[in-house]
């Protein structure tokens, strides 16, 4: 095969390419967060019926995904991103028209739905194109993009959504994601080592549950179900927090605090050179402790250190993602795409599960109850980590003698 190495110029496009489709993956998919507290305003809903314009999301997407990851093994990992993103643009111009609640929430899952063609297929590429030495690097920067996305698209929904109206502000996310959706379509370079394969639905569903015969495979799932649960009912519920009394800030000002995201951007690709430098058993666990310490810290009743604990909760989150995603791609025997969709339904269907789950903490125990809930996550996580760190490397894994 011939491998993708760091400082070609087609190593730079890749990054470019998948950096600008991680973007707009995210900042569609995030950009609603900060304006569950509108919706609850506008619709007259509750937290927990308002985390529904995330969580269906995020539930079409896992589901999609496990058919997008096979679609892709036949009509190769280019052509399925690019059709996935421009539909995705497509539809995000939509919702700013929506006449209601229940009609936003459909267009949501619709775009759950379509954006399940990236996540489901990057990884896989990266994994299929790019030197093994260098994949902690590049999947670092593909999960850096994710941070920035999402990170703009809160600050930009935020802001407009102060100075004009949520519709404007989704709108704005739509048109930036048509720009982003070219950039990917120009840059990425087609692939080199995909083999494409006969649409056999027989061996399709063999070879995805033939995956979870590895229990390292399986106990990467739970990682990933964990750690989403976790990141969203945090982000999920801030903004219910910091708009209300005794802080009431404005949106717009809640929307800035998101820029803890260029922590995770940071962390993603440096927690990557890491895992690469030292094993991703030993780096997993630093980064879900770093977790912990942040969650905490947003205890405290001064904004201040609210933000801190954010920005060290979202640094060390972004670092064990991007360690457990790359971790599924080098360690699955076959069918990457297949591997590392399963690693993602787990990780959005978590997404959802604790992202609506946390409304009821929030609605019950406030703040101190949403941290309760969190706790409970990573703790499971951090024992996940340990059985993890006891298997031998499955052979894939070999290829690169800093995996174990």
């Amino acid at each position: 095969m011939t491998y993708i190495r760091k400082g070609t110029a087609a190593f730079h496009k890749v990054n470019l390419a998948l950096f600008a489709g991680g973007f707009t993956t995210f900042a569609v998919l995030y950009g609603i967060q900060p304006l569950m507290p509108e919706f609850s305003r506008d619709f007259n809903i509750s937290p927990t019926v308002a985390s529904l314009s995330l969580s269906g999301t995020t539930i079409a997407l896992a589901v999609t995904m496990l058919l997008a990851a096979s679609l892709s093994e036949v009509l190769g990992r280019k052509p399925l991103m690019t059709f996935s993103l421009f539909c995705v643009s497509a539809l995000a111009l939509m919702i700013a028209f929506v006449p209601s609640f229940t009609a936003l929430v459909v267009v949501r899952v619709l775009i759950g739905a379509f954006l399940a063609g990236l996540p489901a297929t990057g990884m896989a590429y990266l994994s299929e194109e790019i030197e093994p030495t260098n994949l902690g690097v590049a999947m670092g920067l593909y999960i850096s993009g994710n941070a920035l996305g999402g990170m703009s698209g809160r600050i930009i929904t935020g802001m407009l959504t102060d100075f004009f109206s949520w519709r404007i502000a989704l709108g704005a996310i739509g048109v930036l994601s048509i720009a982003a959706s070219f950039l990917f379509w120009f840059m990425l370079p087609s692939s080199k080592n995909f083999r494409p394969r006969t649409p056999e639905v027989k061996k399709l569903i063999k070879s995805m549950v033939s995956h979870f015969k590895d229990p390292g495979l399986f106990y990467l799932f739970g990682i990933g179900f964990l750690l989403a649960g976790s990141f969203v009912s945090l982000y999920n519920y801030i903004g219910y927090q910091l708009t209300a009394p005794p802080y009431s800030l404005r949106q717009s000002v809640v929307g800035w605090i998101f820029i803890v995201y260029i922590a995770g951007s940071f962390s993603s690709t440096w927690m990557g050179r890491l895992s690469d430098q030292y094993g991703r058993r030993k780096v997993l666990w630093v980064a879900i402790l770093i977790m912990l310490v942040g969650a905490c810290l947003t205890l405290n009743i001064e904004v201040i250190t609210k933000v801190i604990g954010i920005a060290v909760f979202t640094f060390g989150f972004f670092g064990s993602h991007s360690i457990a995603s790359s971790w599924v791609g080098s360690r699955a025997t076959h069918d990457i795409a297949q591997a590392s969709s399963l690693y993602l339904f787990f990780y959005y269907v978590g997404s959802s599960v604790g992202g609506t789950a946390g409304g009821k903490f929030w609605t019950a125990y406030g703040w101190e109850g949403v941290i309760a809930m969190i706790v409970g996550l990573l703790v499971a996580t951090i024992l996940l980590s340990f059985r993890l760190s006891r298997m031998n490397p499955a052979t894939t894994e070999r290829r690169n003698i800093h995996t174990s």
